[in-house]
Protein backbone atom coordinates (compact mmCIF):
# COMPACT_ATOMS: atom_id res chain seq x y z
CA UNK A 1 0.00 0.00 0.00
CA UNK A 2 1.01 3.61 -0.63
CA UNK A 3 1.10 5.58 2.54
CA UNK A 4 2.11 9.03 0.36
CA UNK A 5 -0.83 9.11 -0.99
CA UNK A 6 -3.20 8.58 1.49
CA UNK A 7 -4.15 11.50 3.78
CA UNK A 8 -5.60 9.87 6.45
CA UNK A 9 -4.02 6.51 6.49
CA UNK A 10 -0.69 6.31 8.98
CA UNK A 11 2.52 4.62 7.94
CA UNK A 12 3.14 1.19 9.49
CA UNK A 13 6.19 3.05 11.51
CA UNK A 14 3.25 6.02 12.40
CA UNK A 15 4.09 8.52 9.96
CA UNK A 16 1.58 11.00 7.90
CA UNK A 17 3.88 11.23 4.52
CA UNK A 18 1.96 14.00 2.96
CA UNK A 19 2.65 16.16 6.19
CA UNK A 20 5.82 15.48 6.04
CA UNK A 21 6.13 16.37 2.58
CA UNK A 22 4.50 19.92 3.22
CA UNK A 23 7.65 20.17 6.68
CA UNK A 24 10.12 19.83 3.39
CA UNK A 25 8.42 22.50 1.23
CA UNK A 26 8.77 24.80 4.02
CA UNK A 27 12.65 23.89 4.81
CA UNK A 28 12.80 24.93 1.01
CA UNK A 29 11.27 28.33 1.01
CA UNK A 30 12.47 31.52 1.60
CA UNK A 31 13.91 32.69 5.18
CA UNK A 32 11.80 34.45 7.75
CA UNK A 33 12.92 35.64 11.21
CA UNK A 34 10.63 36.96 13.63
CA UNK A 35 11.60 38.84 16.91
CA UNK A 36 9.61 40.20 19.65
CA UNK A 37 10.77 43.46 21.14
CA UNK A 38 9.64 45.35 24.07
CA UNK A 39 7.24 47.46 22.24
CA UNK A 40 7.55 45.86 18.39
CA UNK A 41 7.11 42.45 16.55
CA UNK A 42 9.65 42.72 13.83
CA UNK A 43 10.07 40.49 10.46
CA UNK A 44 13.25 40.21 8.58
CA UNK A 45 12.55 38.06 5.34
CA UNK A 46 14.22 37.13 2.31
CA UNK A 47 13.02 37.80 -1.28
CA UNK A 48 13.95 35.97 -4.21
CA UNK A 49 14.84 37.69 -7.18
CA UNK A 50 11.74 38.65 -9.32
CA UNK A 51 11.87 38.46 -13.12
CA UNK A 52 13.19 41.80 -14.81
CA UNK A 53 9.77 42.36 -16.69
CA UNK A 54 7.40 41.37 -13.34
CA UNK A 55 6.58 43.61 -10.90
CA UNK A 56 8.34 42.97 -7.60
CA UNK A 57 5.09 44.63 -5.61
CA UNK A 58 2.73 41.56 -6.83
CA UNK A 59 5.38 39.78 -4.72
CA UNK A 60 4.29 39.67 -1.00
CA UNK A 61 6.15 37.63 1.41
CA UNK A 62 3.84 39.38 4.50
CA UNK A 63 1.01 40.55 4.64
CA UNK A 64 -2.11 42.72 7.05
CA UNK A 65 -4.38 40.05 9.06
CA UNK A 66 -6.30 42.82 10.53
CA UNK A 67 -5.41 46.47 11.82
CA UNK A 68 -3.19 44.91 14.57
CA UNK A 69 -2.28 41.79 13.41
CA UNK A 70 0.73 41.18 10.33
CA UNK A 71 1.60 37.66 9.06
CA UNK A 72 4.23 36.43 7.34
CA UNK A 73 5.24 32.85 5.89
CA UNK A 74 7.93 30.67 4.23
CA UNK A 75 6.20 27.96 1.57
CA UNK A 76 4.07 27.94 -1.39
CA UNK A 77 2.80 31.64 -2.14
CA UNK A 78 -0.39 30.59 -3.59
CA UNK A 79 -1.57 28.63 -0.47
CA UNK A 80 -0.41 31.92 1.96
CA UNK A 81 -2.91 33.64 0.05
CA UNK A 82 -5.81 31.43 0.98
CA UNK A 83 -4.89 31.21 4.33
CA UNK A 84 -4.56 35.22 4.56
CA UNK A 85 -8.06 35.24 3.22
CA UNK A 86 -9.45 33.03 5.84
CA UNK A 87 -7.80 34.44 8.53
CA UNK A 88 -9.02 38.04 7.49
CA UNK A 89 -12.74 36.90 7.73
CA UNK A 90 -12.32 35.54 10.97
CA UNK A 91 -10.83 38.40 12.11
CA UNK A 92 -14.33 40.72 10.58
CA UNK A 93 -16.58 37.70 12.12
CA UNK A 94 -14.94 38.09 15.26
CA UNK A 95 -15.09 41.63 15.51
CA UNK A 96 -19.36 41.54 14.72
CA UNK A 97 -19.76 38.80 16.93
CA UNK A 98 -17.43 39.94 19.99
CA UNK A 99 -17.61 43.79 18.96
CA UNK A 100 -13.78 44.15 19.63
CA UNK A 101 -10.61 42.95 17.77
CA UNK A 102 -9.26 39.40 18.23
CA UNK A 103 -6.38 38.30 20.37
CA UNK A 104 -3.16 37.00 18.72
CA UNK A 105 -3.47 33.41 20.09
CA UNK A 106 -7.12 32.92 18.82
CA UNK A 107 -5.82 33.78 14.97
CA UNK A 108 -2.94 31.96 15.43
CA UNK A 109 -4.95 28.65 16.79
CA UNK A 110 -7.49 29.57 14.29
CA UNK A 111 -4.87 29.11 11.42
CA UNK A 112 -3.51 26.06 13.19
CA UNK A 113 -7.05 24.24 13.15
CA UNK A 114 -7.29 25.06 9.23
CA UNK A 115 -3.59 23.63 8.89
CA UNK A 116 -4.66 20.65 10.89
CA UNK A 117 -8.04 20.10 8.99
CA UNK A 118 -6.26 19.52 5.71
CA UNK A 119 -3.89 16.55 7.22
CA UNK A 120 -7.12 14.57 7.55
CA UNK A 121 -9.33 15.11 4.69
CA UNK A 122 -9.49 13.11 1.63
CA UNK A 123 -8.92 14.68 -1.74
CA UNK A 124 -6.69 17.49 -0.06
CA UNK A 125 -3.30 18.17 0.41
CA UNK A 126 -1.68 19.80 3.30
CA UNK A 127 -0.70 23.57 3.15
CA UNK A 128 2.92 23.71 2.08
CA UNK A 129 3.82 26.58 4.55
CA UNK A 130 4.50 27.73 7.83
CA UNK A 131 3.56 31.01 9.35
CA UNK A 132 4.50 33.88 11.33
CA UNK A 133 1.70 35.82 13.48
CA UNK A 134 2.44 38.95 15.32
CA UNK A 135 0.75 41.92 16.57
CA UNK A 136 -0.27 43.11 20.08
CA UNK A 137 -3.26 42.49 22.13
CA UNK A 138 -5.21 45.30 23.50
CA UNK A 139 -3.03 44.96 26.72
CA UNK A 140 -0.85 46.04 24.32
CA UNK A 141 1.70 43.34 24.97
CA UNK A 142 3.45 42.01 21.86
CA UNK A 143 3.39 38.58 20.70
CA UNK A 144 4.59 35.99 18.00
CA UNK A 145 3.05 32.72 17.05
CA UNK A 146 3.95 30.08 14.54
CA UNK A 147 1.80 27.27 12.81
CA UNK A 148 3.19 24.61 11.13
CA UNK A 149 1.80 22.37 8.23
CA UNK A 150 0.96 19.90 10.71
CA UNK A 151 -1.77 22.40 12.77
CA UNK A 152 0.33 22.79 15.52
CA UNK A 153 0.58 26.45 16.53
CA UNK A 154 3.38 28.14 19.72
CA UNK A 155 4.56 30.82 20.73
CA UNK A 156 8.08 32.54 21.00
CA UNK A 157 10.30 35.31 21.84
CA UNK A 158 12.27 35.07 18.08
CA UNK A 159 11.98 32.28 15.73
CA UNK A 160 12.54 31.60 12.01
CA UNK A 161 11.17 29.57 9.72
CA UNK A 162 12.19 28.36 6.00
CA UNK A 163 15.76 27.57 4.48
CA UNK A 164 18.77 26.91 6.91
CA UNK A 165 16.62 27.88 9.88
CA UNK A 166 18.36 26.09 11.93
CA UNK A 167 21.41 28.03 12.38
CA UNK A 168 19.33 31.44 12.35
CA UNK A 169 17.83 29.82 16.38
CA UNK A 170 21.04 28.66 17.29
CA UNK A 171 22.21 32.62 16.45
CA UNK A 172 19.02 33.86 17.93
CA UNK A 173 18.93 31.63 21.23
CA UNK A 174 23.12 33.25 21.64
CA UNK A 175 21.58 36.82 21.30
CA UNK A 176 18.24 37.59 22.30
CA UNK A 177 17.52 40.02 25.33
CA UNK A 178 14.32 40.28 25.97
CA UNK A 179 14.14 44.14 26.64
CA UNK A 180 15.29 45.26 23.19
CA UNK A 181 14.08 48.30 21.95
CA UNK A 182 12.87 48.78 18.16
CA UNK A 183 15.88 49.69 16.77
CA UNK A 184 17.84 46.45 18.62
CA UNK A 185 14.91 44.40 17.73
CA UNK A 186 15.40 45.64 13.91
CA UNK A 187 19.87 44.68 14.13
CA UNK A 188 18.51 41.47 15.64
CA UNK A 189 16.60 40.49 12.62
CA UNK A 190 18.97 41.63 10.26
CA UNK A 191 21.91 39.89 11.90
CA UNK A 192 20.23 36.69 12.27
CA UNK A 193 18.72 36.95 8.65
CA UNK A 194 22.10 37.65 6.90
CA UNK A 195 23.39 34.46 8.97
CA UNK A 196 21.83 32.70 5.61
CA UNK A 197 21.30 35.41 3.33
CA UNK A 198 23.92 37.43 0.75
CA UNK A 199 24.29 41.03 1.77
CA UNK A 200 21.82 43.33 -0.43
CA UNK A 201 18.49 45.51 0.25
CA UNK A 202 17.23 43.97 -2.80
CA UNK A 203 17.09 40.63 -1.43
CA UNK A 204 15.70 41.78 2.16
CA UNK A 205 12.41 43.18 3.44
CA UNK A 206 11.82 44.48 6.98
CA UNK A 207 8.09 44.92 8.59
CA UNK A 208 7.91 46.32 11.97
CA UNK A 209 4.79 46.07 13.90
CA UNK A 210 4.28 48.80 16.81
CA UNK A 211 1.32 48.45 19.26
CA UNK A 212 -1.36 50.94 17.76
CA UNK A 213 -0.30 51.36 14.27
CA UNK A 214 -0.34 49.45 11.08
CA UNK A 215 2.28 46.89 10.02
CA UNK A 216 5.30 49.28 7.96
CA UNK A 217 7.44 47.38 5.83
CA UNK A 218 10.68 49.34 5.52
CA UNK A 219 11.87 51.16 2.16
CA UNK A 220 15.11 50.20 0.27
CA UNK A 221 16.83 53.07 1.64
CA UNK A 222 15.89 52.39 4.89
CA UNK A 223 16.96 48.85 4.84
CA UNK A 224 20.13 49.46 3.06
CA UNK A 225 20.97 51.95 6.61
CA UNK A 226 19.85 49.10 8.60
CA UNK A 227 22.22 46.66 6.83
CA UNK A 228 25.26 49.28 6.75
CA UNK A 229 24.89 49.74 11.30
CA UNK A 230 24.77 46.04 11.36
CA UNK A 231 27.63 45.18 8.50
CA UNK A 232 29.83 48.00 10.77
CA UNK A 233 28.73 46.55 13.98
CA UNK A 234 30.04 43.11 12.83
CA UNK A 235 33.78 44.81 12.12
CA UNK A 236 33.91 45.89 15.34
CA UNK A 237 33.35 43.03 16.78
CA UNK A 238 35.29 41.25 14.53
CA UNK A 239 38.33 43.79 15.24
CA UNK A 240 37.92 43.57 19.11
CA UNK A 241 38.16 39.75 18.52
CA UNK A 242 41.28 40.12 16.63
CA UNK A 243 43.25 42.74 19.47
CA UNK A 244 42.08 40.03 22.01
CA UNK A 245 43.99 37.49 20.50
CA UNK A 246 46.82 39.37 19.39
CA UNK A 247 47.33 40.14 23.19
CA UNK A 248 46.87 36.60 23.89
Amino acid sequence: MSYDRALTVFSPDGRLFQAEYAMEVVKKGAAVVGVKGSDCVVFALEKFETKKLQDSRTVKKVGAVDTHIAMAYAGLSADARVLLNKARLECQNYRLRMDSECTIEYISRYVASIQQKYTQQGGARPFGLSTLIAGFDRDHTPHLFVTDPTGSSTEWKATAIGRNSDPVIEYLEASYKPTNNIDETIDLAMKALLEVVDTGSKNIEVCVIEDGKQMKLLSDAETTACIERVEGEKKKEEEEKRKKVMQL
